[in-house]
């Protein structure tokens, strides 16, 4: 997936990850970036930035959006929240899968012609999280695990009619999101290049923690490097400053 010369699209560009992306993809050539966010605004943008207001919970949003974009090659799904939980609300479960699974559904369809005419890509930003559960945050954990699976799906409806589907899984990175987090983080900038390197050669993925980027290309499943054993030991030893995961007792 070559960067140069192409139309992206990139939801929740604002900050965090999705500003580095944007930064990187316009350092690397693109022709032009919709720069999808809440408020349809965003400062210190290059001439070749298109600035779209888009929540991806918001169907008229995401329509509107859709008639903002002349043509496209590439669509990031970045947007994402994270609400540090215990499972007990079902108000906050729902409002994890509203962004994380279905915002990502949402935009995805909306603008699947426009991907299906360039033959384009489409790249999942998810978490090493959705295949391994962290306890101060399992609804995350559980939307993004639905989210790999949408990908999965998506890579297997059309990888037949020439579109790619990837998924980035990445380990902590230092935005908004994770900052109560006393545990070490990669920053925005050095997480983008690497990334964006890696969706168009198929290598890993830069991350404080050794994590999997399976490339989900026409016939290419998506195999951990690692066991869901060793991903959970990986993670508690990672989050230990934190806190310990609970410990449940089983009555009888």
């Amino acid at each position: 997936m070559n960067i140069e010369g192409k139309t992206i699209l990139i939801t929740g560009a604002n900050r965090g990850i999705g500003r580095a992306l944007l930064d990187e993809a316009l350092r690397r050539g693109a022709k032009r970036v919709y720069a999808g966010t809440r408020s349809g605004a965003l400062q210190k943008a290059d001439e070749r930035v298109v600035p779209v207001k888009l929540d991806v919970t918001s169907a008229e949003q995401i329509n509107g959006a859709v008639g903002n974009v002349e043509s496209l090659d590439i669509l990031i799904n970045n947007a994402g929240i994270d609400l540090h939980d215990d499972l007990s609300d079902r108000a906050g479960i729902e409002r994890h899968f509203a962004v994380n699974l279905f915002g990502t559904w949402g935009v995805t369809q909306a603008f699947l012609p426009l991907l299906a005419r360039s033959q384009g890509g489409i790249v999942n930003v998810l978490s090493l999280a959705a295949l391994a559960s962290v306890p101060f945050s399992p609804a995350y954990s559980i939307s993004k695990a639905a989210a790999f699976s949408l990908t999965q799906s998506l890579r297997a409806l059309w990888s037949g009619r020439g579109l790619t589907v990837h998924a980035v899984f990445s380990g902590p990175v230092d935005t908004d999101m994770t900052q109560g987090l006393n545990i070490p983080k990669a920053s925005p900038g050095r997480w983008r290049g690497p990334s964006l390197t890696e969706w168009r050669e198929g290598t890993k993925t830069s991350s404080p923690i050794p994590c999997q980027r399976p490339s989900l290309m026409a016939g290419a499943a998506a195999q951990p490097r690692r066991s869901s054993t060793s991903l959970e030991l990986l993670y508690r030893r990672t989050w230990r400053k934190l806190r310990e995961p609970p410990q449940l007792e089983v009555t009888k």
